[in-house]
């Protein structure tokens, strides 16, 4: 699975790093940045539930 953030839509909730903090990471502008593009398995479920709680739908997730 591949995670891409979209960061003209982040607004800096960070309830991606707090979820995923092996897959997410703030920039020094606050806005989210992936550290791991590529998951499989324990990552994936992680990725998941980080695009659900995103309050601005910034995260995408595309099968591999």
């Amino acid at each position: 699975m591949k995670i891409t953030v979209d960061t003209d839509r982040c607004v800096g909730s960070a309830y991606c790093q707090r979820i995923a903090p092996a897959l997410f990471d703030l920039g020094d502008d606050g806005f989210a940045v992936v550290l791991d593009a590529e998951v499989t398995g324990a990552g994936a479920a992680a990725a998941r539930e980080a695009e659900t709680a995103c309050p601005a739908m910034a995260i995408a997730l595309q099968d591999a």
